[in-house]
């Protein structure tokens, strides 16, 4: 079945939906009721996600997998740290997903984000290369935060800085993606060649 095209707010508030209600649980009860909280909403919008727009970014998938396993492990064991690694370990593997791509010659980023736009084979090289190294940066940022900072401090920082973070990197590339983009007539050739850039 064809995938639909989300709306922009639709998409907005099924990724920020579940770091809400983590943010609302942690600030009413505790990071243990905030992690079950987010487990059941990250679940709830993928859900929600398919039945409207006939399509789940593998992004939301991997992340989805990643939050029930370490969410999970914190529930089990009581122990945060699990649930606060979690970012850790998606970013490192988006990281390692992308310049692991690009070392064997296949650029990634085309399929991470969905196949949102066409470039030509130096653009799409160069903004894999730009996102592995956020992705590798974002990691470290959130290790120094869970590791220094308090726990409420880490949770306002997932929900209301790492995604600003994340918006304003993509933001800025805008302009290699402008300089790279390839007209729709060709959109088809750049298709067979993205995996192999």
């Amino acid at each position: 079945m064809d995938k639909a095209t989300p709306h922009p707010l639709f998409k907005l508030a099924t990724e920020l939906g579940p770091l809400l209600v983590f943010f609302a649980a942690n600030a009413k009860f505790n990071l243990f009721v905030a992690t079950g909280a987010f487990m059941v909403a990250i679940v709830a919008s993928i859900i929600v996600s398919y039945v409207v727009v006939r399509h789940v970014p593998l992004m939301a998938i991997v992340s989805a997998v990643i939050v029930l396993v370490f969410g999970t492990l914190t529930l089990v064991l009581h122990d945060e740290t699990f649930i606060k690694i979690k970012p850790t370990i998606i970013y490192a593997l988006f990281g390692l997903i992308l310049g692991g791509g690009l070392l064997f010659g296949k650029s990634f980023i085309a399929i991470m984000f969905d196949q949102m736009f066409n470039l030509t084979p130096p653009g799409w090289r160069a903004l894999t290369f730009r996102w592995a190294i956020f992705f590798f940066g974002m990691a470290l940022l959130n290790e120094a935060i869970w590791r220094t900072q308090s726990t409420d401090f880490w949770v306002a920082f997932k929900a209301f800085g790492a995604v600003p973070i994340t918006a304003v990197f993509a933001m800025l590339q805008m302009p290699l993606i402008n300089r790279h983009s390839i007209e729709p007539a060709t959109a088809e050739t750049s298709d067979v060649k993205r995996g192999d850039v």
